[in-house]
């Protein structure tokens, strides 16, 4: 019986293996995203002589907001492969937070940079607001709000589960 329980064990621990094909698909998703990402620098390098200040504005909040979609791709990447998969091997060129966000802290910095992400489009709809419902633009700000609750709400627990590891490590 022990010898089947260490097989179902080893089975299991190996299965996180399986999350390397979803890291990697991700890859391959952060690269098609790249390319959409030149393709508007392209257009808005292209146009920027021609554009008024609040479409410029809009044009580079667009960037602003593609640039942390693919921060918090690569940082899902890095941190789930290191945290289920495997540890990174040492080398000269090593992320500094590489190892130091665990699976609470991660949730964290998720919520944080979709609260980053809301809050570009936001100020997206708000510059472009004529072409917006009243209706519409109070969705869009109750939504927000919804992120913005929730990420405080992750990082009051996730500040709370610390304090208790902190107080149970001195026990």
């Amino acid at each position: 019986m022990k010898r089947l329980e260490l097989a179902i064990e080893s089975v299991i621990l190996a299965s996180r293996w399986l999350l390397v094909v979803f890291y990697l698909g991700l890859g391959v998703a952060l690269a098609i995203y790249a390319l959409s990402f030149g393709k508007k620098l392209y257009e808005f390098v292209m146009s920027a002589f021609t554009l008024g200040d609040t479409d410029t504005i809009l044009k580079m909040l667009g960037l602003i907001d593609a640039g942390l979609v693919a921060s918090l791709v690569v940082m899902v990447i890095i941190s789930g492969y290191e945290n289920f998969v495997s540890r990174f091997d040492e080398q000269d060129g090593e992320v500094h937070w590489l190892g130091t966000i665990d699976v609470g802290s991660l949730k964290v910095k998720v919520a944080s940079t979709i609260v980053a992400i809301s809050s570009i489009h936001l100020l997206q709809v708000f510059l472009n607001s004529v072409s917006y419902t009243t209706d519409q633009l109070m969705w869009l700000t109750i939504i927000h709000l919804a992120f913005v609750v929730s990420a405080l709400m992750l990082a009051y627990i996730d500040r709370v589960m610390a304090l208790a590891k902190g107080k149970k490590a001195e026990d």
